[in-house]
């Protein structure tokens, strides 16, 4: 039995892992040491199925492994994290709403996996760019404590309002792209291009203002879905993209 067919999915296994030590850690109080979990669980999320291209090591039940994964991931994990940020703020009763976000999660994963229209891009949210806002979101208002980000955190709605956003957008038929490129597509595509562009200016921005650098991902992934909306309410607006 070859050793190569079990890599990806062992790959899949550490996103896996990477999650659960998150949620253990959000419980605990430590939202730093789990946002780097959630990162790491996305690195792990895209070289699995990189892994399972190179290795041609595609299976049924790697998939649904992926599937699982990511819901624990990408939507409990987050889930769990603004609620952790809410509750050490003694938010009230309202904090229970951003716990929506997991099982929207699961809803969206569900509807992937069924959903062939989704080989080389998404409709909708992807639950690892939702989960990134959630968690940079949440490790911003740790790390600056004593601040505006505290009013945030204390705020009966507006964490919960975000969540019920993002639960949205997750099962919504938005068309976002994905830094996965098919066999002959192009990589820098005007979204792509307009993408790394504004990315780059996010960087430099969180640097002049010496923000912590949790900052500069809350902002790409926040304008990630802006200009996906911009270019779905905009017609050919992409004329370079198949």
């Amino acid at each position: 039995m070859s050793i190569k067919k079990h890599i990806p999915n062992t790959i899949t296994s550490m996103n896996l892992l990477s999650g659960v030590l998150g949620v253990i850690f959000t419980l605990e109080g430590r939202i730093d040491i789990a946002f780097l979990l959630m990162l790491a669980a996305a690195v792990f999320d895209f070289f699995d199925g990189f892994a399972a291209r190179l290795l041609h090591s595609y299976s049924d039940i790697g998939k649904e492994l992926d599937s699982l994964a990511d819901m624990v991931s990408f939507g409990v994990l987050p889930s769990i994290m603004l609620y952790k940020t809410m509750d050490i703020a003694s938010a009230g009763w309202t904090k229970y709403i951003v716990l929506i976000l997991a099982v929207f999660s699961g809803l969206r994963l569900a509807k992937f996996n069924i959903d062939e229209r989704q080989t080389s891009s998404f409709l909708g949210l992807a639950t690892p760019s939702s989960a990134i806002i959630c968690g940079s979101l949440a490790y911003f208002i740790q790390a600056t404590d004593k601040s505006w980000t505290s009013t945030i955190a204390g705020s009966a709605w507006i964490l919960p309002l975000l969540s019920i956003i993002l639960a949205a957008l997750l099962v919504s038929e938005i068309p976002m792209f994905s830094m996965k490129i098919k066999k002959g597509g192009k990589f820098l595509d005007t979204k792509r291009t307009v993408f790394f562009s504004v990315a780059v200016i996010c960087l430099v921005i969180t640097l002049v203002l010496q923000a912590n650098w949790s900052f500069a991902l809350l902002l790409i992934f926040l304008f990630y879905i802006v200009e996906n909306c911009v270019f779905d309410l905009v017609p050919n607006s992409c004329p370079d993209e198949a």
